[in-house]
């Protein structure tokens, strides 16, 4: 039987698929939680959880903050304006420093991938990465990978396209290293100043042709454009952007009938998705945000090292 070992999570890359299944399927226990007319268990009643982000977060920040207050867990917000690293102090001093408050888990976005790693080796808390620059954003998709076997019964053998700014998408590799390891068929497609050199190696198919993306895909995950991670324009209009890759009710005519439309938000509408796509059928994007407590209430809670003959759905 699979049991959780690790102090930290910090990317799908270093799990196993067993390890992501057991995340997945303790996410299911605590989905049903958030049904209930009072929507806490005591799971981690007397641990204290830390959101530290150095990046501008909605859903990420107020996903995790709920789920930490569903567990009964007490919850502090740092952003890195309101911290002492303003005035100079390190990353390692200040994360020291809120550990000998004695804190259990710090929650960290970052704009530098490998940053939560480095904390994580500094810090005896543990350590959960809510996103490290262009790297990773495991929960992100650990909440994607969710929602899709919720959908549609199955990961192996699906047909999954990742669509948009791949060069500068954390949420895309998680993806990747997520769906591969459990069997599911991944296609990127962007244009090719936005496809990253040597993707392939990640066993993926890659494709600069939308058409080409969406026919045959059972699920259709269309990334933001990172604006703000472009050092330079990739691309010579937004508008251009939106008429060549961006996903219009007229495209989907090339979709299967069961397709899935997935965004890890914010959506720049009307560039990556048409409004009418967004909220139309195909859309599980709502379900996205819905799955993504559940699945960070199964992470915090792993990741506190409760036992497993803990009732903590009680």
């Amino acid at each position: 039987m699979v049991e959780w070992n690790r102090k930290d999570l910090l990317g799908l890359e270093e799990l196993s698929k067993d390890e992501i299944l057991f995340i997945l399927n303790t996410a299911e226990s605590f989905r049903e939680v958030s049904t209930r007319p009072i929507k806490k268990v005591p799971a981690l009643r007397g641990k204290t959880v830390v959101n530290f982000f150095f990046e501008p977060s909605t859903r990420t920040r107020a996903s995790f903050e709920l789920a930490a207050k569903r567990l009964s867990a007490d919850i502090i917000n740092i952003s890195v304006n309101s911290s002492a690293m303003v005035k100079g102090e390190t990353l390692k001093d200040t994360a020291r420093n809120i550990e000998a408050m004695k804190v259990d888990i710090i929650v960290m976005r970052h704009s530098s991938p490998g940053a939560p790693h480095m904390l994580a080796r500094s810090v005896k808390s543990s350590v959960i990465n809510a996103g490290d620059g262009s790297h990773e954003h495991p929960t992100q998709a650990l909440l994607d990978i969710f929602t899709i076997r919720e959908k549609k019964k199955k990961l192996e053998g699906l047909n999954v396209s990742i669509i948009g700014d791949i060069a500068h998408s954390r949420v895309a590799r998680s993806n990747i290293w997520g769906l591969k390891k459990l069997g599911a068929n991944v296609t990127v497609c962007a244009p090719s100043t936005l496809m990253p050199p040597g993707i392939e190696k990640l066993g993926v198919r890659t494709t600069y042709k939308l058409k080409e993306a969406i026919e045959g895909a059972d699920v259709l995950n269309i990334l933001r454009m990172q604006i703000e991670r472009q050092s330079e324009n990739m691309f010579p209009t937004i508008r251009e952007y939106a008429i060549e890759y961006g996903i219009d009710s007229e495209k989907l005519k090339y979709a299967k009938k069961d397709v899935l439309i997935m965004h890890p938000g914010p959506i720049n509408r009307g560039i990556e998705l048409t409004p009418d796509v967004a909220d139309g059928p195909y859309s599980v994007i709502l379900d996205q945000v819905t799955n993504g407590v559940a699945v960070r209430m199964a992470v915090l809670y792993l990741i506190s090292g409760r036992p497993e003959s803990d009732e903590s759905t009680d």
